[in-house]
């Protein structure tokens, strides 16, 4: 089964309807050869919308010496920086905020931006107190 477009051709206008509902009117071009009238708002001029969420938005907004670590980051990494910049926001939301904050701290201290390292980092300034076991032993045999 085919579409059911009807055209109605008029003095001064074109007439397209589908199933008996006018879709579109346009104007005729009489006397212009191989020329088209376009309805403006039928064909919107596509506005290109970043897909990518907001990953700096919870780097910068909590601390400005981390914001700026994130777009130095940015700048250092490869493209637009997506990829190091998801991998720190993964380090933020995974450590505690002050051992965290101190290893961003340091490594901006020292120029270093590799997110292996900063997380080795973060490790030692967590060392004590994150992974505290109590002293009971306890044995698996």
């Amino acid at each position: 089964m085919g579409q059911t477009v009807t055209l109605y051709k008029y003095p001064a206008q074109v007439h397209i309807h589908h199933r008996g509902t006018a879709v579109a009117i346009h104007s005729r071009l009489i006397g212009q050869r191989q020329a088209r009238s376009t309805d403006p708002t039928h064909h919107p001029i596509p506005i290109r919308v970043s897909r990518m969420p907001d990953i700096e938005g919870p780097l910068w907004r909590d601390n400005p010496e981390l914001g700026a670590y994130a777009r130095a980051l940015k700048q250092r990494g490869r493209g637009r920086g997506v990829r190091a910049l998801q991998r720190l926001l993964t380090l933020q939301r995974t450590y505690p905020r002050e051992p965290f904050l101190a290893a961003v701290r340091q490594a901006a201290h020292f120029g270093l931006y590799d997110l292996g390292r900063l997380e080795k980092l973060i490790l030692h300034q967590v060392a004590g107190e994150f992974f505290a076991l109590n002293g009971d032993s306890y044995d698996d045999a």
